[in-house]
């Protein structure tokens, strides 16, 4: 007699069968999980532009491709005959918003909205949870007839803290998104913080002049180490509080994360931090 398919095997095929069939109902959780965290000096197996040219992002936001595609690249072979390789399909306009360890997405679906002419990318290093986003951003765009909402919004399996500029060119971001990263209250573990002055530096690559990086935890430690580190980079500068909570943005922010709504339920404080990238100095 076969045995009963364990847990692993069930949302392998809940997993599977979502797919095949492309139901309009939203994915369950608890087929999806995995550790709260991941070790990002691990050797993940991930698959990352060698530069931002080569990233293909229509399967993320196919209704943005462009009409007009480029015309294939002739390759030559060694001892072959000339071969033809596709160039990624362009898009009519960039990704200019990523939320960091997205998590669940729910930063993203609240957003999409909120932003419905910008494309927002959310980038997770846990499998099963990007998994999870996507299966999530396929239902929601199901649920509409007219296929325009939630069509600007997509989430990659990503290591933020090696690959961002393999993704992004210089100042091509308007807004980042670190939402109730991982602590790592050890000390010997502050390494692993996705914000640092390495971190911050290819942040301020990224983004473009006048482009902000939001943050909010529940950890004021956390906190006050996010506000440090920024502050003494040179190409940031703290957002005052009254712009900051003017900025609608934020409201998002607090409350529609998985995280925030956590918070909220325990009765938690969030500290909240907005800083803008400077313009660079003249040489």
């Amino acid at each position: 007699m076969p045995h009963a398919p364990n847990k692993k095997q069930k949302r392998q095929d809940y997993r599977e069968a979502l797919k095949e069939n492309g139901t309009t109902k939203m994915p369950k959780k608890k087929f999806y999980r995995q550790r709260a965290h991941a070790n990002p000096f691990s050797d993940h197996r991930l698959t990352y532009p060698t530069r931002p040219e080569d990233m293909d992002w229509s399967t993320f936001f196919p209704s943005f491709v462009a009409d007009t595609q480029p015309d294939p690249i002739p390759e030559a072979t060694e001892g072959a005959e000339t071969t033809e390789t596709s160039t990624p399909k362009k898009l009519t306009k960039d990704v200019e918003v990523v939320d960091i360890g997205c998590g669940f997405g729910g930063l993203l679906v609240a957003l999409s909205p909120v932003m419905p002419d910008t494309l927002l990318l959310g980038m997770e290093i846990r499998s099963q949870v990007t998994e999870f986003v996507q299966d999530r951003i396929k239902a929601l765009r199901a649920k509409d007839p007219e296929k325009k909402q939630y069509q600007n919004i997509g989430c990659i399996r990503a290591n933020t803290m090696k690959f961002l500029p393999n993704f992004f060119r210089k100042g091509q971001l308007s807004k980042i998104f670190i939402c109730f990263p991982d602590p790592h209250f050890k000390q010997r573990k502050h390494k692993a913080r996705i914000v640092s002055t390495t971190l911050n530096s290819e942040y301020a690559y990224v983004l473009r002049p006048g482009g902000i990086v939001y943050t909010i935890t529940d950890v004021e430690d956390l906190h006050d180490w996010m506000v440090q580190h920024f502050d003494a980079h040179p190409s940031f500068e703290r957002v005052p509080e009254g712009e900051q909570y003017a900025d609608a943005c934020v409201g998002v922010m607090r409350t529609e994360t998985e995280e925030g709504k956590k918070v909220e339920r325990n009765q938690g404080q969030k500290f909240v931090a907005l800083f803008r990238r400077l313009e660079d100095p003249p040489w």
